[in-house]
């Protein structure tokens, strides 16, 4: 009857050092999110998780008295191993220049410049994500420039091959809005064109209606949700949406069989802070990259191609925690109602994005037109670049647009 017990206590004591081992992290990273503060509180929290109910085990059974360390030392070695294994590291590129802006951020940036004659507001891009700079060699920076604009394209703050901050509390909306705020007042620009693609649509909105009138004119390419508690993420469309079964299974995979992933999905969901430690900006970059490596083709109107978006390296942590940020924004459309600055709205057939989406940025700007890109999926300028090179130019410089804007209140995917 004691081996028995015994035995089950041996049983509570690998079970309960691994709850102690999760249990020690999270109180000794609560007090300090550091990786040797949280290892040391894993340590402790197993040592007595696992380390008394296998000390009775050994007092009933007659075992030696090395027995619960030795039990314990192979637990922590095991779960040390499956937890902290480090796994792929990302490396961002190097920028071809730097702004070291008054808010804080440094972001990397490249100048396409003018040919003759620069207009006097230059065209500065924000890309999608939040945090996946460089989605599209579309060649519409050089051709802008043939146009005499100067062409500016950032990576937003902690991503692309922007410097990544060892403090998380600058990925918020409100930053990246007075990071492009800076971004203007370091060009010398009294107004800017805006172009915005996905989550850049929904920046450049942000930015609009905090700063009207410093905004020349704005295209919105398949942007985000305007004010995105507005909507679910189901109402909204996702891109796992039109992931194929193929997509699915190998995302599925991502990170391993180990448990250095699972641990830092439960982390993040507790305190971003302590997932920053455990998977630094480095290892998370590189799993998000090996995400949208398999999954970006569903951004197109072709998912499961071969082949990929062309990403520079994500930032993961500007993705996740600019995401949640959104959801606490104020309503910025009551604002929008009344900026009469001219806008281009552009849509793509295969869109993931509901129309819903879609259509508020028209039916919400003063005079926004709504162009729509058959054959092109969210990612327009991969599916279409002419088309998408030939309505932006056409917009920006005054011309007739290629095709007349969309009017209806449906899906003009479903006509």
């Amino acid at each position: 009857m004691k081996k028995l017990l015994a035995g089950v206590l041996l049983v509570v004591g690998v079970l309960g050092g691994v709850v102690g081992a999760g249990v020690g992290t999270v109180a000794a990273g609560a007090v300090r999110p550091v990786l040797g503060v949280m290892v040391a509180g894993a340590v402790g929290g197993l040592a007595v998780g696992c380390g008394v109910p296998v000390w009775g085990a050994r007092r009933l059974a007659g075992w030696p008295r090395w027995l619960p360390v030795a039990m314990s030392g192979v637990l922590a070695a095991g779960l040390g191993t499956a937890v902290l294994w480090p796994g792929e590291r990302a490396v961002p590129g190097k920028a071809d220049a730097i702004w070291e802006l008054p808010t804080g951020s440094r972001l990397a940036y490249h100048l396409t410049p003018a040919r003759g004659p620069a207009r006097p507001e230059p065209v500065v891009r924000l890309h999608g994500g939040p945090g996946t700079p460089g989605e599209a060699a579309d060649g519409l920076d050089e051709e802008l420039s043939r146009a005499s604009y100067q062409v500016y394209t950032y990576d937003q703050l902690g991503s692309g091959d922007s410097p990544r901050p060892a403090d998380l509390s600058g990925y918020t909306v409100q930053r990246q809005i007075d990071d492009l705020e800076a971004v203007r007042q370091r060009l010398g620009a009294e107004r800017m064109v805006l172009i915005g693609a996905s989550w850049g649509g929904t920046l450049a909105a942000e930015y609009l209606a905090a700063h009207p009138t410093h905004v020349a004119r704005v295209v919105f390419t398949s942007p985000g949700t305007l004010w995105t508690p507005e909507y679910t993420d189901e109402q909204a469309g996702q891109l796992w949406d039109r992931l194929t079964p193929d997509q699915r299974r190998r995302i599925d995979g991502l990170g391993g069989s180990g448990l250095r992933v699972p641990a830092w999905s439960a982390l993040l969901a507790l305190d971003p802070a302590q997932a920053h430690a455990l998977l630094p900006d480095d290892q998370a970059d590189a799993l998000f990259r090996q995400l949208l490596t398999v999954s970006g083709s569903a951004a197109t109107c072709h998912p499961g191609a071969v082949g990929a978006l062309p990403v520079k390296t994500p930032g993961f942590y500007a993705n996740q925690l600019i995401a949640a940020d959104l959801r606490h924004r104020p309503d910025p459309r009551p604002a929008l109602r009344t900026v009469h600055v001219p806008a281009l709205v552009l849509r793509g057939e295969c869109d993931y994005k509901h129309w819903e989406i879609t259509r508020e940025y028209r039916d919400t700007l003063p005079g926004a037109q709504l162009l729509y890109v058959p054959g092109a999926g969210h990612a327009i300028a991969v599916d279409r670049p002419a088309e998408y090179r030939a309505a932006v130019l056409a917009f920006l410089t005054g011309a007739p647009l290629p095709g007349s804007p969309y009017t209806g209140a449906e899906d003009p995917a479903r006509r």
